[in-house]
């Protein structure tokens, strides 16, 4: 969790209606500004464009078509404005809009979590704040259903079960103590699974390396 609470500009994208009003709620109640609210891909485009907020949160299926709307524009706007950081929301699990979300990486944050995380509104709200920080929140659905489906080969392979413990948890965005306290380790333990986890990996040591071990997690599907 964040030390302090930060007031972020967001334009939001969202074609329910209801929802979208009760994501502004959640959002300006928190002490954040809903810059925009819009109900379609080109009008986030737009808005973005023209607003340049901290962050845009925007659900990946809206009109015309319903399909990829949301996530299209979102890599649109890492293309034309890379330190806007990104929260992509999702009815439901899409290993697909994963990997292409994935091929966006460079610049600010980026987050996938799916919808019913909403409902639990501290832990939406505390991974918004760490996707506007510059991290990587994936929802802890999609991490386990990815571990559910993770072949035995490719980068991580080598990993010890522990270690993919862990590499886990730091895909869902939690910060070393949180993954001591949740795995009943020490601190410690966990710097030392950590940095194993980067050698194995041979993660550069000018890379932000917790955020590549993180994708080469993700990218290794099945």
């Amino acid at each position: 969790m964040p030390d302090q609470q930060l007031t972020l500009r967001i334009v939001l994208a969202e074609d329910a209606a209801l929802l979208r009003e009760g994501l502004v709620g959640i959002l300006e109640r928190a002490g954040h500004t809903v810059v925009a609210a819009v109900p379609d891909a080109e009008a986030l485009l737009a808005y973005t464009g023209k607003e340049q907020p901290d962050v845009v949160v925007t659900d990946i299926r809206m009109p015309p078509t319903h399909t990829d709307e949301g996530l299209r524009a979102a890599v649109t706007i890492r293309e034309r404005h890379p330190d806007i950081a990104i929260m992509l929301l999702s009815a439901y699990i899409a290993e697909a809009y994963v990997g292409e979300l994935l091929e966006s990486t460079t610049g600010g944050g980026l987050g996938y979590l799916l919808k019913d995380r909403v409902g639990h509104v501290r832990g939406f709200l505390d991974s918004l704040d760490r996707v506007a920080a510059g991290g990587t929140v994936v929802d802890p659905d999609v991490v386990r259903h990815l571990l559910a489906r993770r072949r035995n080969d490719g980068p991580l392979a080598a990993l010890s079960p522990r270690e993919r413990e862990v590499l886990a948890l730091m895909a869902e965005g939690h910060t070393n103590p949180t993954i001591a306290t949740r795995l009943f380790v020490s601190e410690a333990a966990v710097r030392k699974h950590v940095g194993n986890i980067f050698a194995k990996l041979d993660l550069a040591p000018d890379s932000d390396r917790r955020v590549s071990a993180v994708l080469a997690y993700l990218r290794n599907g099945s």
